[in-house]
């Protein structure tokens, strides 16, 4: 580029302090955990408005703690009620074994919609914080300042201050960081919401019902409501076909449940859903190693959410550590945006006191994702035992509490 055109560009090129890739849960939990520290940022979503994609979402004490400093648990509590418990069903051979265990001795659990979760999110922020159709392409550091330029698709130029990736598995931001790409399982998750007219009759409480590598479970919402899943492994030739059609991907997963022998109620559920509601997933994460070894900042860059830490849904806690993630980010960042050194140590301290707590439910993650994927009756025994070693309360991740902002 000449010179005539460099000077072009740098007297068009917007100048923000903060700028947040991606208008998901983790961006607008982030957005808005800085402006509740009286921090001004812009989110830069690619989609022309407020996406929330995927049926519901699983909150647990810590995520509640998350919200309630965030400022919209009052909000959202009344649009679920309390779940009582968690049922864990194993068939195998003819036989049933169940284990359950309540949830009074680990705190609040609810399933909110993910609709609910993102509008109150984004109702909370000032107007004009969210960039609709705005698409990051390109990061790259200024040589002067070493701050992060941003490159968007209809052409437009940013420099940032802080930039924060929450955009996701297939994060910009966490390529321009260098992060290994997101590995997945082999087993995908049909996910689905299913309205009764009359009360469907199911007690308030999770349930998980596993035969061989395939596991079928749900959580009620209310009394007329209910989210439910599918995970298995599916023929990727055959997955083609379905991808982007409900009606497909419905028949699919009630053609699976009916051939692997799962109750007449899970397979009524699937019959009864909302098209529109259907999903079908990848179930992707990235390994506890690359978390625990992770370069998660260059300069003032750095990412959370899915983008740092993408896990399977086992525990039902990738949008709660999101929005831990937002509540120690604004509070690292408070008062700390004066300097390029300043911001850096911020990021640091941000980064130093997620790692561990991500490394831990990454590590649980991976554990019962690998448990459910593989097929070797060794290799389960294995795992089995990693997993009472290493997490003899299995819940014991749902009484994290983030701090305050």
């Amino acid at each position: 580029m000449s010179i005539i055109g460099k000077r072009k560009e740098e007297e068009e090129m917007e100048e923000i302090e903060i700028v947040i890739a991606g208008g998901g849960i983790c961006g607008l939990a982030t957005a808005l955990a800085l402006h509740r520290k009286g921090i001004k940022s812009v989110i830069l979503e690619r989609a022309e408005c407020v996406r929330a994609t995927g049926s519901a979402i699983g909150v647990f004490p810590n995520g509640w703690r998350a919200l309630d400093q965030l400022g919209v648990g009052s909000d959202l509590r009344p649009t679920a009620v309390p779940l009582l418990g968690v049922r864990d069903v194993s068939l195998h051979n003819g036989k049933r074994r169940e284990s359950t265990f309540s949830l009074t001795s680990v705190g609040e659990g609810r399933c909110l919609k993910r609709s609910d979760l993102v509008k109150a999110l984004a109702n909370h922020l000032p107007s004009g914080t969210i960039r609709f159709n705005s698409q990051i392409v390109s990061v790259e550091l200024d040589p002067l300042s070493s701050y992060p330029i941003l490159h968007l698709k209809d052409g437009t130029t940013i420099r940032a201050k802080v930039l924060i990736g929450c955009d996701g598995a297939n994060s910009v931001i966490g390529d321009f960081l260098g992060l290994k790409p997101k590995k997945v399982f082999s087993s995908l998750a049909v996910r689905g919401l299913t309205e009764f007219a009359n009360r469907h009759g199911l007690p308030i409480e999770g349930v998980r019902i596993r035969r061989g590598n395939t596991m079928s479970g749900g959580v009620p919402l209310n009394d007329h409501l209910l989210y439910w899943f599918l995970l298995h492994k599916w023929n990727p030739t055959d997955l083609a076909k379905v991808a982007h059609d409900p009606e497909l991907i419905q028949k699919m997963a009630i053609e699976t449940l009916i051939e692997h022998k799962f109750p007449a109620e899970r397979i009524e559920i699937v019959k009864r859903c909302d098209l529109n509601s259907l999903s079908l997933t990848h179930l992707r994460y990235r390994s506890p190693w690359e978390v625990l070894l992770g370069n998660f900042r260059k300069g003032t860059v750095t990412v959370a959410g899915d983008a740092m830490h993408v896990m399977g849904p086992f525990l039902g806690q990738g949008g709660s550590a999101a929005m831990e993630d937002a509540v120690v980010l604004a509070r690292c960042l408070a008062g700390k945006l004066g300097s390029k050194q300043k911001i850096e140590e911020a990021l640091d301290e941000y980064i130093k006191e997620r790692r561990m707590r991500l490394v831990w439910l990454s590590t649980q993650t991976y554990l019962v994702g690998s448990l459910l994927d593989t097929s070797s009756l060794i290799k389960k025994i294995f795992i089995m035992i990693f997993m009472a070693l290493l997490f003899r309360n299995p819940t014991a991740h749902a009484k994290y509490d983030c701090g305050r902002l």
